[in-house]
């Protein structure tokens, strides 16, 4: 069952985590190039807006959080003395050594500083939010760095050019998505086409799925380790795949649950199935980028063989990865962690469901066509996004335990940016065989078991009858 909320997670901070919290939402606005609070009054107003509410024209903030506008670099850091270029130089030093730099993040967050505008910054950062609490996002990456506020922001600014510049997290993979992979299969050519046609074969192969939830709540990913061949597909496509997974993952996350459990179903496992590229660059994901969002690890029926190869992989984990890892061999023992009614029938459980994967819907993603909808409710999360870095300001320039009446106004604010989120979602991402099924409602409730209709009819993504 689903517990109580866990310590370090929003709601449930102790007045030195609370501090700290303060200290990295400062240098994340330092980063950004949020200005400083011109000052707050006795009535607790900044320039006459009151009980933390914005008065600046919407209109004037627009563009913040659209990607299609670009706003010049803002002179945040100090530059080299006698430097006469255009490039701010970074005045911010790490002193993280590179023992506990294990992927190289100080050297990424040093240029990502020296070559982007501080409001690029920002933007990449409220579009990895999605319909998260952004304290929960920051309290990952603090979490995962032991309280360090300077670890915790390298990791987040590395994260955030990995999404952004690296992978193209939400404008290639999310917006693309299974649609447009099933288009390049059919109507491209070269590389493209075949990159197409990897992805769907992954997708129908059903190699991994979310599907059902542990004893904590925590969404599952399945994968067949014996459906994979080394050499079948590009190894970009199954990279493109992992992300998608994990980003579709994120999407199931609501407090208390803030992680999700993965099956590896071993059943069947042989040397021609191992590949290590892929898992590393799993590792790669769950330690750098996706941080605190790994629940536990379950090796289900793995042979003799692969204790051979877990020695080798576990030497690449971190140690607190490495101990999320069980091995189970009976039903008896999977249902320690997983109920019977939710491990599927071929994994020895109760749960008649089995994968089959909807093909994507002609018109299921017409919504991302209407720009100017979109436009709308961009300019509108953009005022909010505004209003909740102005009452951060408020709440870090108070002493923890903060004042109740910031704490509340903060969390207003976040619910509203969750709630336009899925708003906002059908114009940004792509629909997936869990919005068809109808595991996703248009809403963001989630859904594990939807009811099938009578016709058989693949279930509207957008919720349009």
């Amino acid at each position: 069952m689903v517990g109580s909320l866990p310590p370090g997670r929003p709601g449930n901070l102790t007045v030195e985590q609370e501090a700290k919290l303060q200290e990295f939402w400062k240098a994340t606005l330092k980063v950004f190039g949020v200005p400083d609070l011109g000052g707050i009054d006795g009535g607790g107003s900044v320039n006459g807006s009151v009980n933390g509410d914005v008065e600046d024209d919407p209109s004037e903030h627009a563009s913040t959080l659209n990607p299609e506008k670009k706003s010049k670099r803002k002179g945040l850091f100090r530059r080299k003395k006698g430097d006469s270029g255009d490039k701010d130089d970074v005045s911010v030093h790490s002193s993280i050594p590179d023992a506990d730099d294990k992927y190289g993040q100080t050297k990424v967050f040093q240029q990502v500083l020296a070559t982007q505008s501080p409001q690029d910054l920002r933007d990449a950062f409220w579009s990895m939010v999605k319909h998260d609490h952004p304290d929960g996002l920051l309290l990952r990456f603090l979490r995962a760095r032991k309280w360090d506020v300077e670890k915790a922001l390298v990791m987040m600014v590395s994260t955030m050019q990995w999404r952004s510049h690296e992978m193209h997290v939400d404008d290639d993979i999310m917006y693309n998505g299974e649609a447009a992979a099933y288009k390049d299969a059919i109507e491209s050519t070269g590389p493209t086409k075949k990159e197409g046609e990897d992805f769907m074969k992954i997708m129908r192969l059903g190699k991994s799925f979310l599907h059902g939830c542990d004893k904590e709540g925590r969404p599952i990913c399945v994968v067949r380790a014996r459906l994979h061949r080394v050499g079948e597909q590009s190894e970009a496509s199954l990279e493109r795949v992992t992300v998608h997974i994990i980003e579709t993952a994120r999407l199931l996350l609501s407090p208390p649950v803030d992680s999700a459990t993965i099956v590896f179903d071993m059943t069947g496992f042989s040397m021609a199935n191992m590949d290590y590229a892929p898992v590393k660059f799993m590792i790669k994901c769950f330690e750098a980028n996706y941080p605190e969002s790994l629940g536990v690890v379950l090796v289900h029926k793995s042979p003799w063989v692969f204790q051979g190869i877990w020695t080798i992989i576990k030497g690449w984990l971190d140690p607190v990865v490495a101990s999320k890892v069980h091995f189970t061999k009976t039903i008896d023992e999977l249902s320690h962690f997983i109920s019977l009614n939710h491990i599927p029938a071929e994994l020895g459980g109760d749960d008649p469901w089995s994968f089959s994967y909807p093909e994507p819907q002609p018109r299921e993603n017409d919504k991302m066509k209407d720009d100017a909808t979109r436009h709308r409710l961009l300019e509108e999360r953009a005022v909010i996004v505004k209003e909740f870095e102005y009452a951060t300001q408020r709440w870090i320039q108070s002493a923890p335990p903060a004042d109740t009446g910031v704490r509340q106004k903060r969390n207003s604010l976040a619910e509203q940016l969750r709630k336009g989120y899925w708003q906002l979602d059908p114009y940004l991402r792509a629909r997936t065989w869990y919005d068809r099924t109808g595991m996703i409602k248009p809403d963001g409730t989630i859904d594990y078991d939807p009811t099938v209709d009578e016709t058989g009819e693949a279930h509207d993504p957008n919720g349009v009858d």
